[in-house]
């Protein structure tokens, strides 16, 4: 089984926004996550992206921890 390394720029653009570290640095800059709410349940995602999202986590896939890493960046 192959698996890729991804980062937040990757993510980003998976989740159809540009991967430029600004736009990145913006999005987070102007989403917070509440405490409590698991990032695939965010106000803030279509339901294409919180199903990318709730299966990238459930999975455990190669997407998993850069995952968790954006929901600890939109907390803090």
């Amino acid at each position: 089984m192959e698996t890729h390394q991804h980062d937040l720029s990757h993510l980003f653009r998976q989740l159809g926004y540009s991967g430029a570290p600004e736009h990145i640095d913006q999005f987070i800059a102007t989403h917070r996550l509440e405490q409590g709410v698991s990032l695939p349940d965010a106000v803030f995602w279509t339901p294409a992206q919180a199903h990318f999202l709730r299966r990238a986590l459930a999975d455990d896939s190669d997407w998993a921890e850069v995952v968790d890493m954006f929901a600890v960046r939109l907390t803090r």
